[in-house]
């Protein structure tokens, strides 16, 4: 099957690669990523995946298998999405700062006639950062496209995680090694 990246992320698309499959990326606009407020945290990323997915019936190939994420960062049940300006930016780097916080990808694999979704959870901790290294952080990575105000694999990471607890690529957003087996299994049942 061909495999569809229905993601602008860079960094999924970088991540995707590192599987060594064949994959387009292909983009609708104007897709919305809002949940319900009664949705259980735990379930809020992985919902926005399946409903990206479904934007995207009557586009899917026959032979095509379509992939949508979505990552949460989540703070004592809060949800930290992607920051509007450097001030949001710097309220999401204070909340995990010394603290240990989840990241959540939901991803959904789709053809034509089945969808299989899932969530993957992971832990990580900070250590506390000084005002200097949040400000030096945003004004030099300005992480206004990272839910949560940062990137793991960035300078933040380097110097802030003290540990993870789960996968490292899917704190990146995207959990390649669950996408792998998923995408195996499903290419065993068509």
């Amino acid at each position: 099957m061909k495999i569809i990246l229905a993601s602008a992320s860079p960094r999924r698309k970088e991540l995707l690669a590192g599987l060594d499959m064949d994959f387009e990326v292909r983009l609708l606009p104007g897709i919305e990523e809002s949940y319900p407020d009664d949705l259980p945290t735990a379930k809020i990323a992985e919902y926005i995946a399946r409903e990206k997915a479904a934007a995207y019936n009557g586009e899917i190939g026959a032979d095509e298998l379509l992939l949508t994420a979505d990552t949460i960062v989540v703070v004592d049940d809060e949800v930290l999405g992607k920051p509007a300006d450097e001030e949001d930016a710097r309220r999401m780097l204070r909340m995990i700062s010394g603290r240990t916080h989840q990241v959540i990808t939901g991803v959904c694999l789709a053809t034509r006639e089945k969808n299989r979704s899932f969530s993957v959870e992971t832990d990580v901790t900070f250590k506390t950062l000084k005002d200097s290294e949040i400000d030096y952080y945003i004004k030099q990575y300005r992480p206004f496209d990272k839910a949560g105000a940062y990137g793991i694999q960035e300078w933040i990471g380097y110097i802030g995680v003290e540990s993870i607890r789960g996968s490292y690529f899917n704190v990146m957003g995207l959990p390649v090694q669950r996408i792998y087996n998923e995408i195996k299994r499903l290419s065993e049942d068509l």
